[in-house]
């Protein structure tokens, strides 16, 4: 995945994103969207056939980047938990 800033202010955070899958920016997107921070958390793809993709974060208050690096953490650790429970499942069948 590479991430390019596009515009940051103290409120507002507009990344550009490529080699990555949208799904994985919807999970990230999901748990920024849990802050009550967070006034608007979004993810389009720029066009159909590219990997290309925007997102953008606007705060009340706070660090847009600190809450993005917060969502990916809890991301991460969703996706780690997934994990352990889809291979004790399969190690128990």
């Amino acid at each position: 995945m590479d991430v390019q800033l596009k515009k940051s202010s103290s409120k507002e955070v507009l990344l550009n994103i490529t080699k990555s899958d949208i799904s994985t920016l919807y999970i990230v997107q999901h748990e920024l969207l849990k802050d009550p921070t967070v006034e608007f958390a979004g993810v389009v793809q720029r066009h159909p056939l590219t990997k290309e993709y925007a997102m953008r974060v606007n705060t009340s208050k706070g660090n847009p980047m600190k809450e993005i690096e917060k969502a990916t953490k809890a991301a991460l650790e969703y996706s780690e938990e997934l994990k352990k429970a889809v291979h004790s499942k399969i190690k128990g069948a």
